[in-house]
């Protein structure tokens, strides 16, 4: 309360003395016009007797007699603009209106601008102490044990068969024999991401990247941060840092890290440099990266955080070069067919777009679909191939290398 009767008080006293001129220059103003142009008739009458007399059309006794009077008049208009007549004279009623105006637009436009935006309780934060404050959430923001602690139990995915849970508790109970099995350790990360098992899912992805040591790619440590933050409940936690840093340096381009180095200044205070890292993603990744829908869902807020005057980009419009080539759903529809026409039909369509690829190339996506159709058909050995023809193909692309390597994992095939 204190501080808005001391804003009310500043903002009032601001106003009133911007008035109070406006006033007195009007009345000094319509004073002086007056009076100033009294005096000029006089001096011109003066002028006017003595042109007479220079022609004969007066005496000189009549024109002593002008003068005299004239004088007379002089002395009376100064004595009247020295005296208290025009400091009494009330204004017009037009100042008036104008002063009420500027008292009511300095006190109310005061208040609106600080109501938007100013932050009442908060005294002045210089860029100097922002930083310092973000640098310090960021250094004492939970660990990951007590986010996890703190993130509600989720239910199951509602489309788990009971065939599924049983393969997936079997592989659990086969890579508990065999802890060194890089493959099976990859698998069950996976399969334990597809149950809603983020925590034991991130736990088999942490073996993943041991057994690989050195071999780790960008893309193993950023399925490791995702694995975290998906068990925090979108919280990117110090652990989930750690993997994200380790990803950004080996590959500084990649996108889905970067998304997550951007949410995680988001949340320690820094939107000023989320901003700066989601719109050039925004700008520079392809339009169906999976990142770039998160992106544009909160992107517009950042800016606004970060003082940015930001305009979103209309969505590109879809319906382009269309993609050709099965799909791994494609695949998985054809289960009721006979087996012999299932396979034929698979064969026919995978070799298909094999061999055109094989001649002609194509986008990362069909190399992609192509990889994960193999996997679906437990080709492994053409999925290998296919996988390391695209990385070649693509080297340098960092966001076709990732739609790549993500069918790569679907498909079970990832180094």
């Amino acid at each position: 309360m204190t501080f808005w009767i001391i804003t009310l008080l500043l903002a009032l006293s601001v106003s009133l003395l911007l008035a109070l001129a406006l006033l007195r220059g009007s009345r000094i103003r319509s004073a002086a016009e007056s009076e100033g142009y009294d005096v000029q008739v006089y001096r011109d009458q003066l002028a006017e007797v003595e042109r007479d007399l220079a022609r004969g059309v007066i005496g000189p006794e009549d024109a002593e007699r002008v003068r005299t009077e004239v004088s007379r008049r002089i002395l009376a208009a100064d004595a009247e603009k020295r005296g208290e007549p025009a400091e009494s004279e009330a204004a017009p009623t037009l100042s008036w209106a104008m002063a009420a105006v500027l008292v009511a637009v300095v006190v109310a436009g005061s208040f609106f601008l600080y109501s938007d935006l100013g932050a009442p309780g908060y005294g002045d934060l210089s860029l100097e102490r922002r930083v310092a404050m973000a640098e310090e959430l960021r250094a004492s923001r939970p660990d990951q044990a007590t986010a996890e602690a703190s993130v509600p139990d989720q239910p199951a995915p509602a489309n788990l068969t009971e065939e599924y849970k049983n393969l997936v508790a079997e592989l659990r109970e086969t890579v508990a024999t065999r802890p060194d099995d890089l493959t099976g350790q990859s698998l069950l990360a996976r399969h334990e991401a597809a149950s809603g098992n983020f925590e034991a899912a991130y736990a088999a992805q942490k073996r993943v990247i041991a057994l690989k040591g050195e071999d780790a790619r960008s893309e193993d440590f950023t399925y490791l941060a995702d694995m975290l933050i998906l068990a925090a409940g979108g919280y990117v936690s110090p652990e989930a840092e750690d993997a994200l840093k380790k990803a950004l340096s080996l590959a500084p381009r990649n996108g889905a890290a970067q998304y997550y180095w951007g949410l995680m200044m988001v949340q320690t205070g820094r939107p000023d440099q989320a901003f700066r890292i989601w719109n050039n993603l925004l700008t520079q990744s392809p339009s169906d990266a999976p990142w770039i829908p998160p992106i544009r869902e909160q992107i517009t807020r950042v800016a606004r955080e970060a003082g940015v005057n930001f305009t979103l980009p209309p969505e590109p419009q879809t319906g382009g070069t269309q993609l050709r080539g099965p799909s791994a759903e494609d695949v998985e529809a054809t289960k009721d067919m006979t087996p012999e026409d299932r396979q034929a039909m698979i064969e026919g369509m995978v070799q298909g777009l094999a061999t055109r690829l094989a001649d002609e190339g194509g986008p990362p996506e069909e190399w992609a679909r192509l990889i994960s159709a193999l996997g679906v058909l437990g080709d492994l050995d053409q999925a290998r191939a296919i996988y390391d023809n695209a990385r070649s193909a693509f080297a340098g692309e960092d966001a076709a290398l990732a739609q790549i390597e993500a069918a790569a994992e679907r498909a079970g095939i990832a180094e």
